[in-house]
Order: C-alpha cells, then structure tokens, then sequence
C-alpha cells in the first residue's frame, strides 16, 4: 500500500466525528491534566444531555423530568455495588436496563400528552421520584446519599485512583459509544421516522405509522442512555446524593442542550462544554452570582444564536463559503 493511500484512508477513518471528541480529549488530558476530575464530569453530563436531545430535539417530547432516568441509573449503579456487585462495565449496562425499563412503565402515559399537559406530567414523575428517595432513607440514604460505594478495576486492569486518569478515559470511552449509537439511531430508517413524528404527529398517524411505538421505543433508549449517564456519575464519584433526582438537574441539562443547539446531536456535546466551563469560571470569580452570567448566555444564544452555539458556527460557515465563491 502506497503512502497516499494509507494517508487517504487515515482522512477517511477521521471523517468519524467521535474520533475527532476522543482525539480532543486526548490533546486536553496532555495540557490541562490538573482539569480531569471536571473534564470528566463534563463527558458525564454530556451523555446525559445526549440522551435529552434524542427524545426533545428528535422526537419532539419535551419533558422537565429526565433526571428520573438519571437518578434511577445513579442509585442502580450504588445499589447494585453496596449488595455484592462491583465490576463497573456491567453495572452500567445493567443501569442502563433499569433506565429502559422505568421508560417503557412512564412511557406509554406520558406519552399521550402532549406540550404544556406533557411538561407538567413529567415535572410532577420527577418531583415524586425526589420525595420517594428522601423518604426511603433504609434505601437511598436520603439527605446524607448511598456511602462506601466501591468498583473493581476496569477490564480488570486499571485502577480507579485519585488522578481520576482512569474515570477519565471511562467517561470518554462510553460518551464516543453513545454518540456513535445515537448517530446511528438518528440516521437510520427509525429515526427519520421518529423526525417525521415530531415534525407531523397527525400526518404520521394518517399514513399508517405507529407513531406510539416509535415514540416509546425512542423514550426508551433515551431513559436508558440516560440511566447509563447517572451510573458514570455513580461510578467515576462513588456516591450518590439525591440531587440526581432533583429537578434543577434536569433544568440544568435543557439549558445546555440549548446552548448547544436542539436537535443537532453534538450541540449536546458543545452546549455542556460551554456551561459548564462558563460555570466553573464564574463560580471561581463570584461563587453567590454565577446564575448571571449563566443566565447572560442562554439570553443571547437564545437572540442571537437560535440554532445554539452549533447552529451559529454552522451559519458563520456558510456564509465564509459563499463569500469565497462570490470571489
């Protein structure tokens, strides 16, 4: 094989963009490594806004109680460790089951409503899954979260130690399999489908799709992704509070979806990076009133920027393009 052909095929294997987010995350492990314990919160979250973009932005559910899914994960992910369990690979994808499963018991119920009736639905699922949990204190530990929570080491080679080396590239490893997946997904026959519910729900009824099942089926691999975002929270802390449950998480992730850009799929990715850094440098400056400048961002992608930060460098993009071809 000639050198230009290994060359051509290298660009070509690039093309995958969740190559291109581990080839990033591999060129921040080199220069901030003091950052890897935030870095991997951020791919954490990041999975977890995934998961809301798959059932928001493409199917059209808008729901203020995704951290049900989330917390169901995260607690799963404890549990299933303190009572005997601790190869982690496993447990998150039994986390992820569990995430499936509490979506396909919701789902069909929720799935009914629609707009203001669907939000205050899924609002009130997810205020009753936090008081269930802080009542259940033989459980969940209530207020005070599930404690010696322990993991063996992954492919039972690589420790899980304080430089939190390990969580990191755990995190980032399960983000790029759940941003391939859900390429995939979107891409397929299913999801154009799903799109198609989202954009005509009655046009889709009238020629004969099963618009239900193609809404629960969706509603269920995002409650599962979802559920796998809250046992690598579980995993790469080791402990569990209820603040996974809490509404503000879920609050918090349709902010970064929009600021990312709804319905874009990687907006999810770029939306969590942008507040979270944004976050993490105004609480260093102000800890009392970083929610301003929070706020500052999401009113002017919201004015400005109406596809988000992914749709903003999409438009920026093309008109660089056709100026070029102007000349």
């Amino acid at each position: 094989m000639t050198v230009g052909a290994t060359i051509t095929r290298l660009f070509k294997f690039c093309r995958f963009p969740e190559l291109w987010v581990a080839l990033l995350a591999g060129l921040c492990f080199l220069l901030f490594p003091e950052y890897l314990s935030f870095a991997t919160s951020v791919f954490v979250t990041a999975t977890f806004v995934l998961s809301l973009d798959l059932v928001l932005g493409f199917a059209g559910v808008v729901t203020l109680g995704h951290a049900l899914f989330f917390g169901c994960g995260a607690y799963a992910a404890g549990l299933i460790s303190i009572y005997g369990w601790d190869e982690p690979i496993s447990i998150a994808v039994a986390a992820a089951a569990v995430g499936a499963i509490v979506a396909l018991v919701t789902g069909p119920f929720v799935l009914r409503l629609r707009e203001l009736p669907l939000l205050m639905v899924t609002l009130a699922l997810g205020a009753i899954a936090f008081e269930a949990a802080n009542k259940a204190t033989w459980l969940t530990g209530g207020d005070d979260g599930l404690v010696g929570i322990e993991f063996k080491p992954v492919l039972g080679a690589f420790e899980w130690t304080l430089s939190s080396k390990t969580a990191y590239f755990y995190a980032l490893a399960w983000l790029c399999i759940c941003l391939y997946l859900a390429r995939r997904i979107v891409n397929s026959p299913f999801g154009l489908a799903v799109i198609g519910v989202r954009e005509n729900f009655r046009r889709m009824a009238l020629l004969g799709a099963p618009v239900q099942s193609h809404l629960l089926r969706i509603y269920m691999i995002s409650g599962a992704m979802a559920a796998l975002a809250g046992a690598l929270s579980t995993e790469t802390a080791r402990f569990v509070g209820l603040s996974v449950l809490s509404v503000e998480t879920s609050i918090a992730a349709l902010v970064m979806l929009v600021v990312g850009g709804v319905g874009r799929l990687y907006g999810a990715l770029i939306g969590t990076v942008a507040y979270m850094v944004v976050h993490h440098v105004a609480a260093q400056i102000n800890p009392y009133h970083w929610m301003f400048v929070i706020g500052g961002l999401l009113v002017a992608v919201v004015m400005y920027a109406r596809g988000g930060l992914l749709g903003l460098a999409e438009t920026l993009a093309g008109s660089v393009r056709r100026t070029r071809g102007a000349r």
